[in-house]
């Protein structure tokens, strides 16, 4: 039972469909006084008032960032929106759009409640949020072999690679102060799957000769969705029965999981004003309930002298005519067998690091520079950014602070505004400020987020 090489990444995209929610915490509120949800980037820091969140509204993270940008894809000619395969897009000027590797990611978390009052010693936080992560790699080569059509003697698009995961966590926070120099907290997350897919086509190389010809693959499909079940066709001329989409009937819970968020507040006692922290984000795992399991069952190999290409376009065995009389004799090579469930499998959560340093400006108390590293660990799809800030309190009503950073997907600005008046709080900001849009809207650049939410305070 198998499937193409295109229909693994295929697959995926429809993986994210019903997952419908992915997300981040804005590193840009992380050194602005009284911004709610500084806990959920530091376990250790608390808020000054209790709050109830607005259902649904309280804290809604959106953020999507890459190095796989529209404008590498779309084009205007002549007036219109047409994509990099447009015969008017030279192939030079269109691949110089491209990357080695090419990334793209998204990320959303939506607070569905939350809550935070001081109690027990210390502050403490209830939190049920919504969150999804989808990301995608794609080598230069795909790119290429779409846009040149088979005119090279070798392609090699191995490392094709897309996951999605979505889940729901309840968290419970508190933090404290050990002394007047340190402060701790914690908060403890009880997770919900909803379902994980992971496509990985790690080889996939064409070599074409005059006088013969050499396949190889090696790809698979792992899916965790309950009720997730494989399609499945036939290929007519070869009889081999292989994996053409997926159908899910009655999706829902599909696994337990747990994490932990950790975090430490020091106020330097060498340097007046100093202030250090750290924290360590989703440090857990879910256990899915299944483990559906789409595989070339190995590394498969495919060598052939039966046929001739020749490269005029124009030649009886050319080789696009060849390939027309040959590609049901090895279309086995490119699909994926239905190895069925093979159990259930457990899955590492995508880790986060902060490390920040925050100055108090002598001459103005109010005026704070803060300096912030954040690392996610998420194997091929980890990142870095560094964050350079201005945050100022002018008064007790309004806090701000706009930053410059730069990382692993490039230069950045963000900023962030809150107004936390007698009994309400709302905040607005971004970490990845949008640049020039599209004429629908789409920013060009491939990095962009939005924070926003509104809470009661009491």
């Amino acid at each position: 039972m198998k499937t193409s090489i295109k229909t693994i990444l295929a697959l995926t995209a429809l993986a994210v469909a019903p997952v419908a929610a992915m997300a981040q915490n804005t590193q840009s509120g992380y050194f602005v006084d009284d911004y709610t949800y500084r806990f959920q980037m530091n376990p250790a820091m608390g808020n000054s008032k209790n709050f109830i969140g607005m259902p649904a509204l309280s804290n809604v993270n959106v953020g999507f960032g890459g190095n796989l940008h529209l404008n590498s894809v779309l084009y205007n000619v002549n007036g219109r929106t047409t994509t990099f395969l447009n015969p008017g897009i030279s192939v030079a000027e269109a691949m110089s759009g491209f990357s080695d590797v090419n990334k793209i990611g998204t990320d959303i978390k939506l607070n569905v409640l939350s809550a935070g009052f001081k109690a027990f010693g210390g502050y403490n936080t209830i939190s049920i949020n919504a969150r999804a992560s989808v990301n995608a790699s794609l080598p230069k080569s795909i790119f290429s072999l779409l846009k040149e059509g088979v005119s090279n003697s070798i392609y090699d698009i191995k490392d094709v690679r897309a996951n999605a995961i979505g889940y729901a966590e309840l968290s419970f926070g508190h933090s404290r102060d050990i002394n007047r120099h340190w402060r701790v907290g914690a908060n403890v997350k009880l997770l919900v799957g909803a379902g994980s897919m992971s496509a990985d086509l790690s080889d996939a190389y064409l070599e074409l000769g005059a006088d013969n010809w050499r396949v190889v693959s090696d790809g698979q499909l792992r899916s965790s969705v309950k009720g997730l079940t494989y399609k499945h066709d036939i290929n007519k001329h070869t009889g081999h029965e292989y994996v053409s989409g997926i159908d899910v009937d009655g999706a829902g819970v599909n696994g337990y999981g747990l994490a932990l968020d950790l975090g430490a507040v020091y106020k330097a006692q060498f340097l007046k004003g100093l202030t250090l922290s750290a924290s360590l984000l989703d440090f857990g795992f879910i256990s899915w309930k299944n483990d559906m399991l789409a595989s070339t069952n190995g590394r498969q190999e495919f060598n052939t002298d039966r046929y001739t290409f020749n490269a005029d376009d124009d030649a009886p065995n050319s080789f696009e005519n060849e390939w027309d009389k040959i590609r049901d004799d090895f279309s086995a090579i490119y699909e994926l067998n239905d190895m069925g469930d093979a159990g259930g499998r457990s899955q590492m959560l995508h880790a986060t690091f902060n490390i920040g340093a925050q100055y108090e400006f002598p001459i103005y108390r109010k005026l704070t520079f803060g300096l912030l590293n954040t690392t996610r660990l998420a194997g091929e799809f980890t990142t870095t950014d560094f964050r350079v800030s201005a945050n100022v309190a002018p008064c007790k009503i309004f806090s701000c602070g706009a930053n410059i950073g730069g990382g692993t997907y490039g230069f950045n600005f963000g900023w962030l505004m809150n107004l936390h008046v007698t009994g309400f709080n709302l905040f607005l900001g971004m970490d990845h400020t949008p640049g020039k849009l599209a004429k629908q809207g789409v920013p060009l650049s491939s990095n962009g987020s939005v924070n926003l939410g509104m809470n009661f305070l009491f």
